[in-house]
């Protein structure tokens, strides 16, 4: 029988209680790091690290948070000044040192930058299913397997509206054939940290932009048959053994809007697929619920949000006005 205790093995009684205080804190920091998301770590670990190269030593006190909201209130977003506050907040509650964020005179000094310098957060752009076809064309008349794959990309991740780390994180043993199309598993994602998993449906209709179709092909054309579905190719055309970088959503998509010659490429982004499935289906007559739970918003309001854009010109006053005014 093997000496090495299971993760869920209760823990052994070492020789000394200095040993068994290592041990537990060592199972303890492995717990904590779960408990915050990979992007969220990475995020606050570079927070801290623009802190520390302006200058900022940790721990840190009030009068030296003020002074790094104030040497950055000009340069950058609100928004970044106050995550690098939310960072620097859990650093000192980690370690368990008094937190210099949370004062009154910190609080004021950030909503008076907010104030003075808010900007408009930025949307990725929204576009229509007849710009989806035109890019779906476009990458038709190109051979090999790199085509077939950005094209099943643009089609699964715009009606399964998949954020770009679900997307590349699909595997084989994530698809679920069924009679009326595939059922595709996301076994975690930003609104399911703990790992309950997710099931999007996506329904085999036909024609150019059937996201089932485009999977097929890519698959056949590959030869995948386990491990990630969606993997890197070389100028040459072989299919590597590695899923394609979230990162690289972004690339495919504003490539194919420029192929298609769409003049908005650059504005666009990955997170425009799940923007444009949201608004594109409630215009095509899809129901509040089901667009909530094809993309995986926890929140009514995010939802809500998407809704009321494709609404803007759908329930106008001054449309209402203006059709009397024609009438008359």
């Amino acid at each position: 029988m093997s000496d090495t205790p299971s993760e869920s093995a209760p823990l052994p009684v070492l020789r000394n209680d200095a040993e068994n205080q290592l041990a537990l804190q060592a199972r303890q920091r492995r717990y904590i790091q779960a408990a915050t998301a990979d992007n969220t770590r990475r995020t606050y670990q570079s927070a801290i690290r623009h802190f520390e190269r302006w200058g900022g030593r940790l721990p840190a006190d009030e009068l030296t948070i003020i002074r790094y909201l104030l040497a950055h209130a000009e340069h950058l977003n609100p928004r970044t000044l106050s995550l690098r506050l939310t960072a620097l907040r859990q650093w000192h509650r980690l370690q368990r040192f008094a937190d210099p964020t949370d004062t009154p005179e910190v609080r004021k000094t950030l909503l008076g930058i907010e104030r003075a310098h808010g900007q408009p957060k930025h949307k990725a752009r929204v576009f229509t299913l007849d710009h989806l076809e035109a890019m779906v064309q476009a990458l038709s008349l190109l051979s090999g397997p790199k085509a077939q794959r950005d094209r099943a990309v643009l089609l699964l991740g715009f009606f399964g509206a998949f954020r770009r780390s679900e997307l590349v994180a699909v595997t084989v043993d994530d698809l679920a054939w069924e009679t009326e199309g595939v059922v595709i598993r996301v076994p975690r994602s930003k609104t399911d940290q703990t790992g309950e998993g997710r099931f999007k449906a996506l329904p085999t209709q036909g024609g150019a932009l059937c996201p089932v179709t485009a999977l097929k092909a890519w698959l056949a054309c590959s030869g995948i048959e386990q491990g990630p579905v969606f993997r890197r190719v070389t100028r040459w055309g072989e299919v590597l053994s590695d899923a394609l970088h979230p990162a690289s959503l972004n690339a495919i998509l504003k490539d194919g809007a420029a192929r298609a010659g769409l003049d908005f490429a650059p504005e666009l982004s990955s997170h425009s697929l799940r923007r444009s499935l949201a608004t594109g289906a409630h215009r095509a007559g899809a129901s509040f619920e089901s667009i909530k739970r094809q993309g995986g918003w926890s929140h009514d309001g995010t939802v809500r949000g998407y809704i009321d854009e494709a609404q803007r010109f759908e329930d106008n006053a001054a449309a209402v006005l203006l059709a009397k005014a024609r009438a008359t």
